[in-house]
């Protein structure tokens, strides 16, 4: 019969005992067994489901590792003859080729890549392939992609990621409903969000660093919401 010795969303230590015994799942490889024993390999928030014997653990440190399919917010930091070269906050560069971006062919001796997007230019890819063997390639040309051209970007630890969306949405349901702002969280770490009112932006910045400083805390959905009633207050009002 397995034994739990941590509940769901505690947070636990590398070499922390987790549970022991037979039958149980385990998740993810961050969880080592020795005989019938599971430890944490890392720092983060256990998931815990002792009715269907699995065992879990979400990461609160970590680089952010490419999949296919994932949309990211990069940030163009060189271009090439026929590519761009994006930084997605992982390991890895991000290749956008410019089929993946233009509409029409490109004839880099005739036009220059710089026309379209130039260093420092935020966008909003997805990627397309990668294997860790090669840099993960990415498109734009999919509906909802392609550059920043207004709002703010901000950066947090991806494995916080999980936090600033909550379970079943429901951080990213406060963070819409008390600030009235819009918001594209991308898996790579970085959070897009733009505001009809200018004065909601200082107020969004610092409760997301606040989800990403308590991530491993219980209640912080409520408190994030406080948070924001208690600085749309200090405006005056509801901060309209």
């Amino acid at each position: 019969m397995p034994v739990f010795h941590v509940s769901n969303r505690q947070l636990v230590l590398p070499g922390q005992l987790l549970a022991e015994g037979e039958g149980i799942i385990v998740t993810t490889p961050l969880i080592y067994r020795s005989d019938d024993k599971f430890y944490s390999v890392i720092t983060g928030l256990v998931q815990v489901d002792e009715k269907e014997k699995r065992l879990g653990i979400v990461p609160l440190e970590g680089a952010y590792m490419p999949k296919p399919g994932d949309t990211v917010i990069g940030v163009i930091d060189d271009v090439g003859l026929t590519y761009w070269s994006v930084n997605i906050n992982a390991p890895y560069e991000g290749i956008l080729y410019a089929s993946e971006a233009l509409p029409k062919p490109f004839n880099p001796v005739q036009d220059d890549l710089r026309r379209y997007y130039d260093v420092g230019d935020y966008l909003v890819a997805k990627v397309v392939a990668f294997d860790r063997t090669k840099n993960p390639v990415l498109t734009i040309r999919d509906k909802g992609l392609g550059k920043i051209t207004e709002g703010v970007v901000v950066e947090i630890k991806p494995p916080r990621i999980p936090r600033v969306i909550g379970k079943k949405g429901s951080m990213l349901d406060v963070l819409t409903s008390e600030t009235g702002c819009v918001f594209l969280v991308a898996v790579n770490g970085r959070i897009w969000f733009s505001c009809s009112d200018p004065r909601m932006s200082d107020i969004v910045i610092r409760a997301l660093r606040l989800i990403e400083e308590e991530a491993h805390t219980t209640g912080l959905t409520d408190r994030v919401k406080a948070f924001i009633k208690d600085e749309k207050k200090r405006l005056g009002g509801d901060g309209g």
